[in-house]
C-alpha cells in the first residue's frame, strides 16, 4: 500500500511539473492557441481549467502525503508491539586484558 501511494505521488508531481510548463504567467501557453474568442473554450476557459487542475494536484500531493505517513506511523506502532526476539550476543562478553607494558630504556 505505502508502494502504491508512493507511486500515485510521483506521477501527480509529474502531472503537476507538466501543468505548471505549460502555463504562461503573461497569459500565453496553452491559451495561447485559443485566442479567438468565439471558441468554446477560449483563452479564460483554458487559463481557469489549468489553475483548478493545479490547485487539485497540488490538493492530492498533499492528501497522500498525508496518508502516507499515517501509514508508516502504523507500521512503526505494529511493529513496536511486537515482542522482539532477544539473542545472545555473539561475542562471548569482554574480558579484562592486562595492561600492556613497554620496555622502554629510562634514560
Amino acid at each position: 500500500m505505502y508502494t502504491f501511494i508512493t507511486v500515485l505521488i510521483i506521477i501527480a508531481a509529474i502531472l503537476l511539473t507538466l501543468l505548471v510548463l505549460v502555463q504562461n504567467s503573461k497569459g500565453g501557453g496553452l491559451a495561447a492557441g485559443f485566442a479567438s474568442g468565439n471558441q468554446v473554450m477560449g483563452a479564460p476557459k483554458t487559463a481557469d481549467f489549468l489553475e483548478k487542475a493545479t490547485w487539485t494536484l497540488i490538493a492530492i500531493i498533499v492528501v497522500l502525503s498525508i496518508v502516507t505517513v499515517g501509514i508508516t506511523k502504523g507500521r512503526a506502532e505494529k511493529s513496536a508491539d511486537q515482542p522482539s526476539v532477544q539473542t545472545e550476543s555473539v561475542l562471548p562478553a569482554a574480558q579484562e586484558a592486562p595492561a600492556a607494558t613497554t620496555d622502554l630504556p629510562v634514560e
